[in-house]
């Protein structure tokens, strides 16, 4: 089947390299034709395992071609809208200008009976906004299909998904109903892309248009409570002495809980979770549902509130003061296996403490690029061994794999004092502490050994 792709950034870009990967014909299409160009090359204009090989297979077998031409799209049978909304530069809301405007360039190219999809994380109604725009083609037909993709690991989620949601017109009992060409016609058509993966199993639920824009947003807004959460306990277990890595152990145990993201440290980041609960408290004060608000307001505000708590136990690490300290934060992405730093808890850090006097300089295996050209105020260093070296406080903020393995008997030979700040949670404390260091995490109270003012 040829299928268009409407938006190659992160979502799009894996989006369409997965669907030729699964035998279709496939053309992505975008209005930056310097990033068309890099992937019509097979390499992707962001770090994501496993994206550039699957890109280069698509383009060895044909399947798999890229545009700025919308009238490429002309033929497929299904044009899925993968174009961002991301928070509005004056509100929390989430801004619709960039996906509107692909439907209204897409609409000449629509063949008779095509489907017309949406992916991108949207706040309810926008379905209709889309019908709006299609109104003049009653032969299209229109789908929301949600998107579950965690960076990372989006080319596994999107090969091996743990569900498909299809949102259709009339919802599940459309879909079933031999008279209803929309909500069937949509189904058959999205059955059809996916047919290689519901064949292996993977599950398919049916539902209306609302319930389909909402399910990404409040499966965000529940991962994103239960992180905020658990770092409230960490500053809980800090208070009172106790350990939160044990405390979440032990509640993950419970089925009702569950052990997944109940891991403390400093907090969630990037470009979807926080604009995504931005987006989803302003559906739901326009709704009048003020407790929504209110709760996602609150989780908001505790994992913002992780970030500055972070640089206050590194300035009493300090001796109480920054200024004129030499810091080392290992990580500016804000989570490992990706090169994205929007949001990124790390380097939010690192400003505040180049904010406080310190002289900071950060290093990451895949982002320092990006970084660098957003935050030029800070100092940035490739090689881990050199920006270690000298350093009176080691920050680890970003859990990549290289620092959960850092040895601490190379990184004391490097550093000027041996005092690291483990704000994810991941180092083997007593082996640091063998050979010298003095560690704190977060809410883990046992690791924190005080560091005396005098000589700092």
């Amino acid at each position: 089947m040829k299928i268009s792709v409407i938006g190659c950034g992160y979502l799009g870009a894996v989006h369409a390299a997965t669907l030729a990967s699964m035998g279709h014909t496939v053309v992505g299409i975008d209005v930056d034709a310097a990033k068309v160009e890099q992937l019509a090359r097979g390499f992707a204009p962001f770090f994501e395992p496993g994206l550039d090989e699957l890109l280069q297979d698509g383009r060895a077998t044909g399947r798999l071609t890229f545009s700025t031409d919308f009238a490429a799209a002309a033929g497929a049978r299904v044009h899925f809208l993968c174009v961002g909304t991301p928070q509005s530069k004056t509100s929390d809301g989430a801004d619709l200008s960039y996906l509107l405007a692909a439907t209204e360039s897409l609409l000449p190219h629509l063949g008779r009976g095509s489907a017309v999809v949406g992916k991108s994380t949207v706040p309810v109604g926008t379905v209709e906004v889309l019908a709006g725009i299609l109104s003049g083609r009653p032969d299209v037909l229109l789908g929301w299909n949600p998107e579950f993709l965690r960076q990372g690991t989006a080319v596994k989620d999107s090969l091996v998904p743990d569900r498909l949601v299809y949102g259709v017109p009339g919802g599940k009992e459309a879909a079933l109903d031999p008279a209803s060409g929309a909500g069937r016609g949509v189904t058959a058509a999205l059955d059809a892309v996916y047919e290689p993966l519901l064949r292996a199993g993977i599950p398919r639920l049916v539902c209306n248009f609302a319930t389909a824009e909402l399910i990404k947003s409040a499966s965000n807004a529940f991962l994103a409570t239960k992180v905020s959460f658990i770092n409230a306990m960490a500053e809980l277990c800090d208070a009172s002495g106790a350990d939160v890595t044990e405390l979440g152990e032990a509640m993950g145990l419970d089925p009702r809980i569950g052990s997944r993201y109940l891991h403390a440290g400093l907090g969630f980041g990037g470009g979807c979770l926080p604009k995504d609960i931005r987006s989803f408290r302003t559906q739901a004060a326009g709704l009048g549902v003020g407790s929504v608000d209110d709760w996602m307001g609150l989780v908001d505000a505790i994992n913002l509130g992780q970030r500055s708590r972070t640089v206050e136990i590194a300035r009493g690490l300090c001796g109480g003061n920054l200024a004129g300290r030499t810091v080392t934060v290992l990580g500016a992405a804000f989570k490992p296996d990706t090169d994205d730093i929007r949001d990124s808890p790390a380097l939010d850090v690192a400003l505040q403490l180049a904010a406080a006097g310190a002289h900071v300089t950060v290093t990451d295996p895949k982002a320092i690029n990006n970084a660098w050209m957003r935050y030029p105020q800070l100092r940035f260093e490739t090689c881990m061994d050199r920006a270690l070296e000298g350093a009176e406080l080691v920050m680890l903020l970003t859990e990549w794999d290289e620092y959960r393995s850092l040895s601490p008997v190379v990184a004391g030979a490097l550093v000027r004092r041996r005092t690291v700040l483990d704000a994810r949670n991941v180092l083997d404390t007593a082996a640091w502490q063998a050979e010298g260091w003095t560690v704190r995490g977060l809410g883990t109270g046992a690791g924190l050994v005080a560091v005396p003012a005098a000589g700092l």
